[in-house]
């Protein structure tokens, strides 16, 4: 029911009653309620998902080991790109494959280096041949990290990959690998000590996210 309250020498004004209002707030709290309890479990989903993903075992030799990129620290990989990096050393020197692909942008625009450069610098400094690595310098994001080194591997003549990256970020590399046509790509994933994983799991469910949204497109 609504009011009309009336001044001296004026038109009545329409005051809606608080039943009214609340007709118009529950539905509003309610769909609220639901979108909230849709997020959490999706959020416990992904993070289950994301927390599943192992190293492929046994691991088979392959023609390549793609190294995703991470952020660079000035001139130098960041501390958990040298993990990556580091294991990736780990699994050349067992013969696991013999050449590196190395994928990663430019960071920054004052930058001196890509980390597909970054990287490769610190390879070759670990004494691995330069010739033993290809670098692909354009990459923004995971997706595009396998994509051009698909691309890569094609010129090149490879059909077999090891991806390297570490543990967190294995369940959206596998399923970005498979989606771009990776013939059965293993992964080489290594544990961090240097990050925060309680952050970088956070920022990986909602990257999970929108891959799963993107994957609806292709």
């Amino acid at each position: 029911m609504d009011w009309y309250v009336y001044g001296k020498g004026s038109s009545p004004i329409r005051v809606v009653s608080k039943r009214r209002r609340f007709r118009f707030k529950g539905p509003f709290l309610i769909g609220l309620a639901i979108l909230i309890v849709l997020g959490l479990l999706w959020s416990g989903f992904a993070l289950w998902n994301i927390n599943r993903a192992k190293s492929t075992v046994p691991m088979h030799k392959a023609d390549v080991g793609i190294v995703l990129g991470m952020s660079m620290w000035g001139d130098e990989p960041s501390p958990g790109l040298k993990e990556r990096l580091d294991y990736g050393l780990k699994l050349y020197h067992n013969g696991m494959f013999p050449r590196f692909i190395v994928s990663g942008g430019l960071d920054r625009p004052e930058y001196k280096y890509t980390e597909a450069e970054g990287m490769r610098n610190y390879l070759v400094g670990a004494g691995v041949p330069e010739g033993d690595i290809l670098i692909e310098n354009a990459a923004t994001s995971t997706y595009e990290n396998l994509l051009f080194s698909r691309e890569i591997m094609k010129k090149e003549g490879f059909t077999t990959s090891i991806i390297i990256t570490h543990t967190y970020h294995g369940t959206r590399a596998r399923e970005i690998a498979d989606a771009l046509g990776y013939d059965k790509p293993e992964l080489g994933l290594t544990e961090s000590r240097v990050m925060s994983m309680p952050w970088n799991k956070s920022r990986e469910v909602l990257a999970y996210t929108k891959w799963k949204i993107q994957q609806l497109f292709l």
